[in-house]
């Protein structure tokens, strides 16, 4: 199955690239959460647009990647949410959550297409996420999260 990706997807591309993909993961899995679009003629012409916002957004140097890099894992990002007994969450932390400490951290501003959680937050303490800056650069920043 051919496939234009709409939004990044690790091992396999960025907005804009057509892949080709098993029928059941693209059917099951990148067109049903929005990732990508079928690929047609007249979708040639929705290619060119979506890598023209990608240029926008995408930190264009390997330098200046890595001064954003060293910047987001020298920060102190904290998130208090609501917890019960034992450290659980009333939820998970989400990444929209995590963009929002960075900012008020004062950290650069990072797009929430970026950053990967591997598993889902669910617990008081201290973790780590990934922030790919670069298809060469990712930066492992720490954050706690703490009770509200």
């Amino acid at each position: 199955m051919k496939l234009i990706l709409t939004q990044e997807v690790s091992g396999l591309g960025g907005p804009g690239d057509v892949v080709e993909v098993k029928d059941g993961y693209g059917r099951n899995y990148l067109m049903p959460r929005g990732a990508a679009i079928r690929w047609t003629r007249g979708g040639e012409k929705q290619i060119t647009s979506i890598r023209r916002g990608r240029e926008v957004r995408e930190v264009r140097d390997t330098s200046l990647a890595g001064g954003i890099k060293r910047e987001l894992e020298s920060l102190s990002v904290k998130i208090p949410v609501r917890a019960g007994g034992g450290g659980r969450l009333f939820g998970a932390v989400t990444v929209a959550d995590i963009v929002e400490a960075v900012s008020k951290a004062g950290g650069p501003q990072v797009d929430k297409r970026r950053i990967e959680i591997g598993q889902p937050i669910k617990t008081v303490g201290a973790h780590t996420v990934t922030v790919r800056l670069h298809p060469d650069v990712t930066a492992a920043v720490p954050v706690e999260v703490v009770p509200a």
